[in-house]
């Protein structure tokens, strides 16, 4: 007989059996600890990721990253492109909710569904090809087949294509350079784009955006061009021997020398600039608000900027002018104006510097105004948003207006005429002009001696362009800080009995002599707050800027051909500020100052006319004596945009 014993694993054998199956799997100690390929887990996220290289016309490929909900179907679009990083952009934190994925700005679209696009610009970051910093259209500056406004077309085209989510529907907004890119994707733009919102977007770098305020650099772009240039990544800014810029570019001499002694020489844009510092052809070309007033309106645009925007003040608002006289119907021309610093409406809005507003203004803005208009366009099924022509902040009363038109007052064609606001004789300032008086005589003007060794400073020193808190609120710094400089005229009213509303851009008619044969001329309007606010004891006599730029006086004439100044000779310089919506309020005062330096934000005027002030020599820096008119035949004056009382 066999016997046939049955055999079972003990758990004591199947142990046994695991640990050594375990052991055989282990992973050996020297292998590599960085896999070949990286995929985060993120089935549990309620967005998906889609990071991409679309073609272009002439076969470069541009790098994009596309967020979208999980599920989405029949999904609108919003597209940015950007020169900052398009996969930075898409990742404010690491999170697995889109909401906390995406800036601060696009949370808004965000809770509604939206799917939001990133792409890096030709040349930058991910993207193939060459960058330019401002690359020009199609045309004299452009010989090849592609700029900003056909790679906006062709990824357009492509979006529409190829993300099944969508429903085919495209808007573009972005601040700044992004806002650029955004009104260069408004030139023949792709049937697809309904709808854009360009922020503070760059327009005319000379005349009043990143790079010139009417001929005077801003050198605050040195960091800038070596960020953007250096590498096709992050670059750096530029390195400094010392913390205060004011002794920096003082030292330095001129804008040309500092670009030298960093090396910035090697850079094709710095290049660029000091070889076109007048309004030439390579400037007008590239003014954006000449190239919209020439196109016929077809997408509806809003037009966003900050009333205390320090780096692109001129661009979105003139754009708007520009086109709007093409917008009978009043449906595809918008403007609004916060009051908040460059780019201020992606961000909080509830203060800036010492000005508190009621309430979060740039949430309020876009919760309110910027998403219903572009559901509008973008949503199926979406009710008519309530969009007014103007929505513009009231800085001095604290509250938003809900406007027709812009502006409410100007020189001409407007509903109400400005009003001339007169620099009188013992630094006083009247609504009547000054009457009488020889042009020649010591009451007939006031002056000051403007000295390039000691320039004026635009912020209390020392100054650091690397303090971005300082940057972003420095246009509403307290202007007690220069008051009462021997270099720095100020001219005030009485205390004001009734309000004064302007609604506009104010316009300078400064009559004013050098004894050199070059000059700048600063001039600020300025909210004197009474010498005591109770409820704000900081804002006790305040001197808030509320419009103030600088003027190159070799301009006078002609922007594109500049001429000397005649030396000791009374001439009018007339140029414009920034626009305001403000109420100067009873027991307040209305101040002007005039100066002949704003360092080391701008580059100093040499005070001698040399042909390129890049150029300037130490022996061409030379103190003048700087004279400024208040009498019969040689006025000066601003004219305010004041608005009646209603």
């Amino acid at each position: 007989m066999i016997w046939v014993r049955s055999f079972r694993f003990s758990p004591l054998a199947a142990a046994v059996v695991a640990f050594a199956a375990a052991l055989h799997a282990q992973t050996s100690p020297l292998t590599p600890d960085i896999p070949p390929k990286y995929e985060p887990a993120t089935a549990s996220y309620d967005y998906v990721k889609r990071d991409l290289m679309i073609p272009m016309r002439d076969g470069v490929k541009l790098h994009t990253v596309l967020v979208i909900p999980r599920g989405a179907k029949n999904a609108p679009i919003i597209l940015t492109r950007t020169p900052y990083e398009a996969s930075k952009r898409a990742e404010r934190m690491q999170s697995p909710d889109m909401l906390a994925t995406l800036p601060q700005g696009d949370e808004v679209f965000v809770a509604d569904g939206y799917i939001r696009v990133f792409q890096d610009v030709r040349g930058k970051y991910g993207s193939e090809g060459e960058y330019l910093v401002t690359r020009p259209l199609r045309g004299p500056l452009n010989s090849t087949h592609t700029d900003h406004s056909t790679d906006a077309y062709d990824t357009i085209d492509w979006l529409v294509k190829n993300v099944p989510e969508s429903n085919g529907k495209v808007g573009m907004l972005g601040s700044s350079y992004e806002g650029f890119t955004v009104v260069m994707a408004l030139v023949n733009p792709h049937p697809a784009l309904k709808v854009a919102a360009p922020m503070s977007p760059m327009v005319d770098g000379w005349m009043g955006d990143d790079w010139f305020h009417f001929g005077a650099y801003r050198q605050t772009n040195f960091d800038y061009i070596s960020g953007q240039t250096t590498v096709k990544g992050e670059g750096r800014t530029v390195a400094r021997h010392g913390y205060d810029d004011y002794d920096n570019f003082l030292r330095a001499g001129s804008a040309e020398d500092f670009a030298k002694a960093a090396g910035l020489d090697q850079l094709p844009f710095w290049r660029k600039i000091t070889e076109h510092p007048a309004y030439d052809e390579f400037w007008q070309a590239q003014a954006l608000d000449k190239v919209m007033a020439a196109q016929p309106l077809r997408v509806p645009t809003m037009w966003i900027q900050g009333l205390w925007d320090q780096e692109d003040m001129w661009g979105a608002v003139h754009c708007f002018l520009a086109i709007e006289s093409k917008d009978a119907a009043n449906n595809l021309n918008f403007l609004v104006m916060g009051p908040w610093r460059h780019s201020g409406v992606n961000y909080d809005g509830t203060s800036l510097g010492p000005l508190k507003w009621h309430g979060d203004t740039a949430l309020q803005f876009r919760r309110d105004v910027l998403k219903p208009f572009f559901d509008q366009y973008l949503k199926d099924g979406a009710p008519k948003a309530d969009t007014p022509p103007v929505f513009i902040y009231n800085t001095g009363e604290n509250h938003w207006d809900r406007l027709k038109s812009w502006p409410l007052a100007c020189e001409n064609h407007c509903g109400e005429q400005s009003k001339p606001l007169y620099l009188t004789a013992g630094f006083g300032l009247s609504f009547t002009a000054p009457a009488g008086g020889d042009i020649k005589t010591p009451t007939a003007y006031d002056e000051y001696v403007s000295d390039p060794a000691k320039p004026v400073p635009y912020l209390p020193r020392p100054v650091s362009f690397a303090d971005h808190d300082a940057w972003r609120r420095w246009l509403v710094t307290d202007q007690r800080f220069v008051d009462g400089r021997p270099d720095v005229l100020s001219y005030v009213t009485p205390v004001l009995t009734e309000r004064v509303r302007i609604s506009g851009a104010p316009v300078v008619n400064l009559v004013a002599s050098t004894s050199g044969t070059d000059s700048d001329w600063v001039v600020k309007l300025i909210d004197v707050y009474p010498d005591e606010v109770p409820s704000e004891q900081e804002l006790g006599g305040y001197e808030l800027a509320i419009a103030m730029d600088i003027f190159r006086g070799r301009y006078r004439e002609s922007f594109e051909l500049p001429k000397a100044v005649a030396a000791d000779t009374p001439l009018t310089y007339k140029f414009i500020l920034p626009n305001a919506n403000h109420v100067f309020l009873p027991g307040h005062r209305i101040m002007v100052q005039v100066q002949s330096s704003w360092f080391p934000l701008y580059d100093r005027n040499p005070q001698t006319f040399v042909p390129n002030v890049f150029l300037a020599g130490p022996k061409d820096y030379v103190k003048t004596t700087q004279r400024v008119y208040h009498a019969t035949g040689a006025v000066s004056f601003i004219n305010l945009p004041v608005v009646s009382a209603r």
